[in-house]
């Protein structure tokens, strides 16, 4: 499956909830969800009817797949991992997700969305414990430490983000120095702690069928 190149709003209204796939324009008024638009396409109308129990799962996976903007075959690699772990699967692929480099750049507020926080990290503007990392896949470990290098250019644009970052997007378990650049994972985050609403139970069903 190739990389998405549409309109995100797009998939936020197949799923019918925000994805929060552009940043600080998803809490403006214009957002398609606030706005009450409906699922795209000529004959939704048509074809609306109750949603199977496979149905249900499918867009549960397809949401968080969505949010963290992965590919089929990568979300699937995540998944594959966690169910190799020990533990709660549905759980552990959350933290994996969240645990991943570009989710991090975004969470600690340096780049306005993951998209964004994607190019950042390929673009060479990141550091994990003092090296660079340019593989937003990375998932980071508690202890480590991540920042923006001391390059006019890299700060100029996470100072941008960092101005106009919420407070629903830095979370308990990342400790940020501001006037560093830099962020600190304090914690593994768990399952409250970590914010998409889906049903991660029927993720690990869907794969088990």
């Amino acid at each position: 499956m190739g990389r998405y190149t549409g309109p995100v709003c797009r998939q936020c209204r197949r799923e019918g909830q925000k994805l929060f796939l552009k940043g600080e324009r998803c809490y403006r008024a214009k957002c398609p969800i606030d706005q009450g638009t409906g699922i795209p396409g000529m004959h939704v109308a048509r074809r609306a009817r109750k949603m199977s129990e496979y149905g249900e799962q499918l867009r549960q996976k397809q949401s968080l797949r969505r949010q963290y903007g992965m590919g089929e075959l990568q979300f699937h690699r995540f998944f594959t991992e966690a169910l190799r772990r020990k533990g709660v699967t549905g759980e552990i692929l959350l933290q994996l997700l969240e645990l991943r480099l570009d989710n991090v750049v975004y969470r600690l507020g340096f780049a306005p969305s993951r998209r964004a926080a994607r190019q950042y990290v390929l673009h060479g503007h990141i550091t994990v414990n003092g090296r660079k990392a340019a593989v937003p896949s990375m998932v980071l470990s508690q202890g480590d430490v991540v920042a923006v290098k001391d390059k006019a250019k890299s700060r100029d644009f996470a100072t941008k983000s960092l101005d106009a970052a919420t407070k629903a997007q830095m979370p308990a378990w990342i400790n940020l120095d501001r006037t560093a650049f830099k962020g600190e994972i304090v914690e593994i985050p768990t399952r409250e702690q970590i914010a998409p609403i889906v049903d991660e139970q029927a993720i690990v069903e869907l794969y088990s069928r």
